[in-house]
């Protein structure tokens, strides 16, 4: 594998940084351009806050744990003042999205701009350690625990009681959240908030019968059989289970990070497209139709996330099926997702892996899934391979 460790460090330095480098920035208004066209120009300016935040934490990761280089950490600085000063309402939630001077265009009905502004400035405080910044994340992350039982609020646009759902995404998000925090939170509340979300991901949306995780339950936790409560999302559950693994080294927990690796594996047995290859992005547990119109889409992150959980599976395990996988989805996403006449990847594939978009940046997609995939994948390799157990 030693061979994809250097193609990954290369892609990182020489595409996926570059790009944002040069098109990114707003040197303006501050803050960052993310709608951007295959070739970086600008096709709109409105500022999304997960994808303000996602920058910011993207270079202070490239200042922190690649190289520390000044202008990593005045990238990571020039998005993070557009944030304080523009990004929250006066309660101190983040908003969805401003327009390129700042002011607020969509309310912050959504938790994960929060989630993405701890993120941020709990990285960036490693990489500059003003108290500004860990205050920044700390009230963060305090709001989110204070939302954690009904993210949305008064957004919630659900009638209570007739069907409530409690979704996958903020525990899985947790799950990594809480180790990049770390170094600013007690012990203890990392402590006890590990165990709450192994006990989430591995237990109440694991369907143990099915092998798979479920991207709905029911408010006890169990089986809805509804449009929601079927949903399955391939590349949610793969992506998580690299945050257990990691979770799981920390906690020094072998059998947690092999059970990640079985339930990776059995969600990529499930969702590969074994006719035009690649992973679906939304299935039915029941294999009934979804509701989403994109079920059958091919999504960069997906991919790149799947490919970062491989890498780990195999260094932490030695899993021979992970190394597998890890050269056939590298194989896939490489062909169909890089860009092979101008920086960064493609994001959006049909089903047959035809670009359906040929934008680098977006609403959705930013500075962060390609750079922080190749850049775990990089780094990931360059670690020994733990011995494979004698029972596989």
């Amino acid at each position: 594998m030693k061979q994809y460790q250097e193609i990954y460090k290369k892609e990182l330095f020489e595409s996926i940084i570059p790009f944002w480098e040069r098109h990114s920035r707003d040197e303006t208004h501050g803050g960052y351009f993310t709608c951007l066209n295959r070739f970086g120009e600008v096709f709109d300016t409105d500022k999304f806050i997960w994808l303000q935040a996602r920058e910011v934490y993207s270079f202070s990761l490239l200042y922190n744990q690649a190289e520390p280089r000044e202008e990593w950490l005045d990238m990571a600085r020039h998005g993070a003042r557009f944030l304080q000063k523009h990004g929250r309402d006066a309660r101190g939630n983040w908003y969805f999205s401003l327009n390129r001077e700042g002011k607020p265009l969509v309310q912050p009905y959504n938790i994960f701009s929060d989630c993405f502004a701890a993120l941020a400035f709990g990285a960036l405080y490693k990489a500059d350690p003003r108290e500004e910044w860990a205050e920044l994340a700390t009230a963060a992350f305090s709001n989110i625990l204070a939302r954690r039982e009904n993210p949305k609020g008064q957004y919630n646009k659900l009638f209570p009681g007739t069907r409530d759902l409690r979704n996958f995404s903020l525990p899985m998000i947790l799950c990594n959240l809480s180790l990049e925090m770390e170094h600013l939170l007690d012990k203890a509340l990392v402590d006890k908030l590990a165990r709450e979300i192994i006990h989430e991901v591995m237990e109440v949306f694991y369907d143990e019968e099915q092998g798979l995780i479920r991207e709905n339950v029911g408010a006890d936790g169990g089986f809805v059989s509804s449009f929601e409560g079927r949903l399955l999302n391939p590349g949610h559950a793969i992506e998580a289970m690299w945050f257990i693994m990691d979770l799981g080294r920390r906690l020094d927990d072998p059998a947690l990070i092999e059970k990640a690796t079985a339930i990776a594996l059995r969600e990529l047995e499930y969702g590969w497209d074994e006719k035009y290859g690649g992973i679906f992005y939304f299935l039915d547990i029941e294999q009934k139709p979804p509701q989403q119109l994109e079920w059958d889409q091919k999504l960069w992150w997906v991919h790149l996330e799947t490919l970062v959980c491989l890498a780990k599976a195999y260094v932490y395990t030695g899993n021979k099926e992970a190394k597998e996988w890890f050269i056939r989805v590298h194989d896939y996403s490489w062909e169909h997702f890089r860009d092979p006449e101008y920086l960064e990847w493609f994001g959006y594939l049909n089903r047959r892996g035809e670009v359906l978009l040929p934008l680098k940046g977006g609403k959705w997609k930013g500075c962060f899934h390609t750079l922080r995939a190749v850049f775990q994948v990089w780094k990931t390799l360059e670690q020994p391979v733990k011995a494979a157990r004698i029972n596989g």
